[in-house]
C-alpha cells in the first residue's frame, strides 16, 4: 500500500501524522493525562498479603474440587529436654567407644 504512493502523497502523510502528534499532545497536556500504553508497559508488584489471599483461595478451590475438608492446623514441633539429649549423648558415647575398642572406623 505504502509502495504505491507517490513522494507527493508520502510528504502529506507524514505531514498529516506529524499535526496529528502535535495535537494529541497537546490534548493530554491540557487533559493532564498520561499516554494509557506507557502506564501499562511497566512492571507491576503485588503484596505479600495479596499473595497469600490468592493462595489461600486457590487452596480452597481445588480442595473443593477434590472433596477434601480443610485439615486442621498442625502442632509446633516438639523439643526435646535437656536430660531427654543428655542421655541419648551419652548412649551415642559409649556405643562409639565400644566400637573405638573393637578397632572398627564405623558402626
Amino acid at each position: 500500500m505504502i509502495s504505491n504512493l507517490s513522494a507527493q502523497q508520502l510528504r502529506k502523510a507524514a505531514t498529516i501524522k506529524d499535526k496529528i502528534d502535535g495535537l494529541q499532545t497537546e490534548l493530554e497536556r491540557l487533559l493532564g493525562s498520561s499516554n494509557s500504553q506507557a502506564a501499562s508497559t511497566g512492571k507491576r508488584t503485588m503484596s505479600a498479603s495479596a499473595r497469600a489471599r490468592i493462595a489461600a483461595a486457590q487452596k480452597a478451590r481445588w480442595a473443593k474440587v477434590k472433596g477434601e475438608t480443610e485439615k486442621p492446623a498442625s502442632k509446633g514441633k516438639r523439643k526435646m529436654s535437656a536430660a531427654a539429649r543428655a542421655k541419648i549423648a551419652a548412649a551415642a558415647k559409649a556405643r562409639w567407644a565400644k566400637a573405638k575398642a573393637a578397632g572398627k572406623k564405623s558402626l
